[in-house]
Parts: structure tokens; sequence; C-alpha cells
């Protein structure tokens, strides 16, 4: 559950601006560097655009945050009325001019994005990373400066654990953070590919994929208690096969017979093995 935005940073974001307000000055687009600290990575074209329309009728009602840097401004906070403007073919843009340390520029800009929902998953998890690395902050500490619980922000920086490509279905939304979460544990990271993609394909719930995992967990646990006098071959090819089928496999041999035992844990799960091997009804 959330909590309230912390004491100082809620001061830094409303009381001085409301203090400074009439302070406005306008100033060139071409002056004013992006915010090296934007946590914000993806800016819905669409919206931009629709945003970009508003401007050229209405203006920048809210002015732009920036501060003074060596040569001209550095945005604080307002990126997206910011490139909202250039598309609406404004040369200038009001701003409110502060002195803030790198550390509230960091925390301004995460606050900003958090507050409005802007961020993904993702985004929102290196921003946390980022915090933490620059400020030197606990998690408890950071949670406190943003406003979250303590085990929001933990199950958020799990994530940074997945492999990229899994990152990338989470940051489009192709992932939920719960069934991204679900997969931490797996320790192959194609196995973890696979399943996310079984995911998608038969859209599992999290409980769905949380069971498979589980499975496959107590699967390895079993074969490491048991006595290893299966020829290395035969291991091999179980391995291949538990990660082509995303579940349990064991190949039981004995003399020149054997059998293969494949694992399933719903009907959707073995309509899912039945369509790897290309089987109908």
């Amino acid at each position: 559950m959330s909590k309230r935005l912390g004491k100082g940073l809620g001061a830094l974001i409303t009381s001085n601006l409301i203090e400074e307000s009439e302070q406005v000055t306008d100033v060139e687009i071409s002056e004013i560097r992006p915010n090296p600290y934007q946590p914000r990575k993806e800016f819905e074209p669409t919206a931009l655009q629709e945003l970009g329309e508003s401007i050229k009728i209405h203006g920048i009602i809210q002015p732009l945050i920036v501060r003074k840097s060596i040569k001209g401004y550095e945005l604080v906070a307002g990126e997206r009325r910011l490139r909202a403007a250039k598309l609406a073919g404004l040369k200038k843009v009001p701003v409110v001019i502060k002195s803030y340390t790198d550390q509230q520029i960091m925390e301004l800009a995460l606050i900003e994005n958090l507050q409005r929902e802007n961020l993904n998953p993702m985004e929102e998890a290196e921003a946390y990373f980022k915090l933490m690395e620059h400020c030197s902050y606990t998690q408890e500490e950071l949670a406190q400066k943003v406003g979250k619980s303590r085990p929001h922000v933990t199950n958020i920086m799990r994530l940074l654990q997945l492999p990229d490509k899994i990152k990338e279905l989470v940051a489009t939304s192709s992932l939920s953070m719960g069934h991204a979460r679900a997969l931490i544990p797996v320790e192959n990271a194609d196995l973890q590919w696979k399943l996310a993609c079984e995911v998608i394909r038969y859209e599992w719930t999290v409980r769905q994929l949380e069971e498979t995992v589980k499975q496959l967990h107590v699967s390895r646990e079993t074969k490491k208690k048991k006595p290893v006098t299966k020829e290395k071959v035969y291991v091999q090819w179980e391995q291949r096969l538990q990660n082509r089928f995303g579940t349990g496999v064991q190949i039981n041999k004995t003399n020149k017979k054997g059998k293969i035992e494949i694992e399933f844990y719903s009907d959707d799960d073995l309509q899912r093995i039945l369509d790897i091997l290309q089987i109908e009804e």
C-alpha cells in the first residue's frame, strides 16, 4: 500500500513552488538540456501529439522547473511538456528557476513520475536502484522518500534479476509484474524465457505459473535426493526435454526398454504440451 509522500520531498515539490510561483521566466527551448536523471524512457507518441495540440491552443499552463547549468539550463521537471512544446513549434517555454542538488533532482524526477503513475515497472525498478546507489539509501529509507511501502520497493527491485528479454516484456506490458516475479526463482534463463512465452501464448494466470515453477523445483529436488545411477546421456536428454516442454520430464530405462514421463498440472497445461507435440484432438 502506498504511503504519503515523505515530508521533505513533499515540501520540495509543493511549498517551494507556491512560494516562488510568480518568478516565471520565458526561456529558449534550445537552452534547456534534458534531465540526466529522468527515469522515464518511453513517452507515448499519440499522447505527446495531443498535448502538443493543446499547447498550440492554450499554451503551457504550468511552468517547467529548471536549474542553471554551465551552458543554459537543465530540466528538473516537465519533460512531457517540453517535448510537446517542441512538437507544437514553440521557441520559448515558461520556467521557474530553482537551485537543486543532483540528489534532489534524482528524487524529484522519480517522485514526479510516480505521482502521475507514468513509469512502467522496469523504469521504476531502475530508478530505485540508481537512487540507492547514488544516495546510499537503504530500502527502508528509499521507501519513506518515495512514499511507498518497503515490500513494494523490494518486490519491484527484484525484477532487475531477470534476463533482459523478460525485462523488455515487462516494460512493454506484455508480461505482468506478478508473472515476472514468479519467474525469478527459475535458475535457467532459457527456461525462464520459455515459461514467459507460454504465459503469453496460453494466457496463464500468475497462480498457474507459480504452480508450474513450484512443480519444476520439486522435481529437481527429488532428483537430487536419488542416487545418480542414470547414464549421463539420459540425464542430458531429460534436461533438454524439460527445457522444451517447460515442465518436469523423467526418462526411466530398464534393460532395452523404457518410458518417458511428462508432468502436467492442469487441463490447460496438458493442452499446451499436446500443442508442442503437435497432437490434435
